[in-house]
C-alpha cells in the first residue's frame, strides 16, 4: 500500500499539488491545502517570478536589504540569498538597519539582525537617529509624547534608509513590504487624500528619479504567508511590535483589511489592484520634485519634511513640525533660533547624499 492509499484510508488529506505528502497547511492567498515542501516550492516561485517579470535587479548590482530583525526582512534576507544563489542572480547583497533608538524594542531586534547577519554571510550596516540627526525616538516621545510620533520616525526612516545606502554605495534598496502593507497604504492614501503618493504607492519599484530606487519583491506576497514560512523554516525573527505605535493611525487600516481577508482573502490583491488602475485627472497639480535648501534632500518643498520637523525638535516646539511645511514663514526657516541645549540642525547635515 502507498503512502498516498495509507493517507485516504486514514482520513488524512494529501497535498493537492503533490498529491503524495500530507497537507501541512492551507494557504490563506489560495486556500489550497498544500505540504510544507510544496509551499516553500511555490512561495520562493512565485517571489522569484515578481523579480522576474519586474526586472527588479540586474547581474552585478549591490543590493541594501532593509533589516529590521521582524518577520518580513528576515524571511526577505533568507530568500534573496536562496534566490540568488539558486538563479545565480549576480547579486552584492548586503543588510541595512536602522537604529531609531526606542530602549527595549529596537537594540533587542538589531541584536536578531546582527544574528542574521552571520547566518546568511551578508554583511550589515547600522544607521542611527542619534547620529544622523542629533536625537533618539526615545528622547522625541519624551518631548512629543505618544499622538505623532510615527510621523517623525516615518519620516526620519525613509530618509536614514537612502543615506545608508549611499554610504554602501548600492544600486537598489530592497524592502519587506507585503501585500498587506500596499493595501493599507491605499486606503490611507485615500482617507488622507494623499493623490501624490496614491498615484505611486502600489509602484513595486519607487524613486528611480533619486539617488537610489526601493523595489519591494513582497508586493504580492501576503502577511500570513511570510508568517507560515518563518515558522516552518524556523527563521530566527523579532516578532515584537514597537513600543509606541499602539496609536498609530496605520493600525486602524490595518485591523480593516484583516478583517476584510477573513471575509474575502482576494480582497487584500483587489485593494492593490485598485490602487494600481487609478487614473489622476490631468487638471490635478501635482506637486513639484526638487530638493530641500538647507540639506540638500528631495523635497517638494523649500525644506524637506525632516529639516521641518528638525527643526521643531531643536527650538523646544516640536508641534511646529506636524502638519504642512507651510506652517512655517520663511523668517522662521532661515533665521531658526535653537533655545536651551539644543543643537542646531546645521550640524548633522539632515539627508546630505554628499559623503
Amino acid at each position: 500500500m502507498d503512502t498516498g492509499e495509507k493517507l485516504r484510508r486514514g482520513g488524512g488529506r494529501l497535498c493537492c499539488i503533490c498529491n503524495d505528502r500530507r497537507a501541512a497547511l492551507k494557504r490563506p492567498k489560495t486556500l489550497q491545502q498544500i505540504c510544507r515542501e510544496c509551499f516553500y516550492a511555490v512561495f520562493e516561485e512565485e517571489i522569484h517570478q515578481v523579480i522576474i517579470k519586474n526586472q527588479l535587479f540586474k547581474p552585478g548590482e549591490r543590493i541594501a536589504i532593509g533589516a529590521s530583525g521582524g518577520k518580513d526582512s528576515t524571511v526577505l534576507a533568507y530568500v534573496l540569498s536562496e534566490l540568488n544563489k539558486r538563479y545565480s542572480y549576480g547579486l552584492d547583497l548586503f543588510l541595512l538597519s536602522i537604529d531609531e533608538g526606542i530602549t527595549g524594542y529596537r537594540d533587542d531586534s538589531l541584536e536578531t539582525v546582527k544574528r542574521n547577519e552571520l547566518q546568511y554571510g551578508l554583511p550589515l550596516k547600522i544607521i542611527s537617529y542619534k547620529d544622523l540627526y542629533g536625537w533618539t525616538m526615545d528622547e522625541i516621545v519624551k518631548m512629543i509624547g505618544l499622538k505623532n510620533n510615527c510621523t517623525f520616525c516615518g519620516v526620519f526612516r525613509r530618509q536614514a534608509l537612502d543615506r545608508g545606502a549611499a554610504l554602501l554605495k548600492v544600486d537598489k534598496v530592497a524592502t519587506g513590504h507585503n501585500a498587506d502593507d500596499i493595501a493599507e497604504t491605499v486606503l490611507l492614501n485615500i482617507l488622507r487624500g494623499d493623490i501624490a503618493r496614491l498615484s505611486r504607492c502600489t509602484s513595486i519599484t519607487t524613486g528611480e528619479d533619486g539617488p537610489i530606487p526601493r523595489c519591494k519583491p513582497f508586493k504580492y506576497t501576503y502577511e500570513k504567508e511570510i508568517v507560515m514560512y518563518a515558522y516552518f523554516k524556523k527563521l530566527d525573527y523579532f516578532s515584537t511590535e514597537c513600543i509606541y505605535s499602539p496609536n498609530a493611525y496605520r493600525g486602524f487600516a490595518r485591523e480593516f483589511i484583516k478583517d476584510l481577508e477573513r471575509i474575502r482573502p482576494r480582497a487584500i490583491l483587489d485593494i492593490i489592484k485598485s490602487g494600481e488602475d487609478f487614473r489622476i485627472s490631468t487638471s490635478t497639480k501635482m506637486p513639484e520634485q526638487g530638493t530641500c535648501e538647507r540639506c540638500g534632500y528631495i523635497s517638494s518643498q523649500k525644506w524637506c519634511k525632516a529639516c521641518v520637523l528638525l527643526e521643531g525638535l531643536n527650538r523646544g516646539m516640536p508641534k511646529l513640525g506636524i502638519g504642512r511645511t507651510r506652517g512655517m514663514s520663511s523668517d522662521q526657516m532661515k533665521n531658526p533660533k535653537p533655545t536651551g541645549a539644543a543643537k542646531n540642525i546645521e550640524s548633522k547635515q539632515c539627508g546630505s547624499l554628499d559623503f
